[in-house]
């Protein structure tokens, strides 16, 4: 997607990332890395994560990760599983790698989350839920505090 392509090869490659992105949708407990990811589209594992980052404002392992603390955040809610539970539900291997991430996007640890959060999401729809407690970036938290 540089300025020597094509408006056609543009669509394609922008078609291949919708690829990526709903295969990390719908595989996220899965083993996934770039790679993998890169291989099923025809792509190398730099040129897919460049044109990524430019056409989603992140990296393939980043939107991963997302995803990950996205649906850990759900189980976390309904309290029936431990947090190690969850991180290896989610599909992450390590319980300190997902314990940094998500307190980074979240902003405290996950058996903190698991302890607040367990109660109050009781009786709201599901849509409003997963809106409401979508994970969020820090720098884009920050911005959103200041608008």
């Amino acid at each position: 997607m540089t300025s020597r392509t094509t408006p056609e090869q543009r669509w394609n490659d922008l078609a291949r990332l919708r690829r990526v992105r709903d295969r990390i949708d719908r595989e996220y407990a899965q083993p996934l890395d770039v790679e993998a990811l890169a291989r099923g589209v025809h792509m190398s594992a730099g040129h897919l994560s460049r044109e990524f980052r430019l056409a989603y404002g992140e990296s393939p392992y980043s939107y991963l990760m997302t995803r990950r603390i996205e649906r850990a955040k759900a189980l976390l809610r309904r309290g029936d599983l431990s947090v190690t539970e969850v991180c290896f539900a989610v599909g992450c291997a390590s319980l300190g790698t997902f314990s940094t991430r998500f307190t980074e996007l979240v902003g405290v640890p996950p058996s903190v989350y698991r302890r607040q959060e367990a109660r109050p999401a009781a009786g709201l729809p599901s849509c409003v839920t997963k809106q409401v407690t979508r994970p969020v970036r820090n720098r884009e938290a920050r911005s959103r505090i200041l608008t």
